[in-house]
C-alpha cells in the first residue's frame, strides 16, 4: 500500500506571508482613508455654513425686515407661497448625529428687528446679527476644525475643533478660512 501525498495547495508559511502582506497594506491605507473622510466631513461643514449664510441674506432681504433668522427652523419655514430658505437636512443638523459628523447650529443675537409675528413666515423674531457654527461631533475622528460665520458672511475656522463663539474675530486658533 502506498501513500499518495498531494502537493497541491499552499503551505502554512505561504499563507502567513500573504496575510502579513495584506496586514501591512491595510495598516498603510487606513490612515489615508480616515484623513479623506475627515476632509469630506469638513468640506460638508463648510458648505453647510455657507448655505446658511446665503439663506440668512435671503431671509433678511425678503422676510426679516433687514434682520436675520434666529434659528434653523425659522429658515426652514417657507413664506406664504414660497419655498424654505434652507433644506430639511439642515434643520435637524443641530443635534447629534448632525450632518456629516458635524453639529450645525444657528443662533440669532443682537437686537430684535422684527417680532416673530411680523416676519413673512411668522416662525421666529429677526435679529441684527446671527452666529452659524459647525462643530465636529468627535474631534479627531469626524473632523479636526470647527467653522462659523456671522452677518458679515466671512467663514472662520478654529483649528482645535472647539465651538466658535460671538463675536467672531481672528485670534489664537481662530483664522479666516481662505
Amino acid at each position: 500500500m502506498t501513500n499518495i501525498r498531494s502537493t497541491d495547495g499552499f503551505t502554512l508559511v505561504e499563507l502567513m506571508i500573504v496575510v502579513s502582506i495584506i496586514g501591512i497594506i491595510a495598516a498603510t491605507a487606513v490612515p489615508g482613508l480616515v484623513r479623506a473622510r475627515q476632509a469630506g466631513n469638513e468640506a460638508s461643514a463648510i458648505g453647510s455654513v455657507r448655505t446658511v449664510s446665503s439663506a440668512q441674506a435671503a431671509f433678511s432681504a425678503s422676510c426679516g425686515g433687514g434682520g436675520f433668522a434666529s434659528t434653523l427652523a425659522a429658515l426652514a419655514a417657507p413664506p406664504p407661497g414660497g419655498v424654505p430658505f434652507i433644506s430639511a437636512d439642515l434643520v435637524g443638523a443641530n443635534v447629534a448625529p448632525g450632518k456629516s459628523g458635524y453639529v450645525v447650529n444657528n443662533v440669532g443675537n443682537g437686537t430684535v428687528v422684527l417680532a416673530a409675528a411680523a416676519t413673512c413666515n411668522a416662525s421666529a423674531a429677526s435679529n441684527t446679527n446671527y452666529l452659524i457654527t459647525a462643530t465636529p461631533l468627535a474631534v479627531g475622528s469626524t473632523g479636526q476644525r470647527s467653522f462659523g460665520s456671522d452677518a458679515r458672511g466671512t467663514v472662520f475656522q478654529r483649528s482645535t475643533g472647539f465651538i466658535l463663539t460671538a463675536p467672531l474675530a481672528v485670534a489664537g486658533s481662530v483664522t479666516v478660512l481662505q
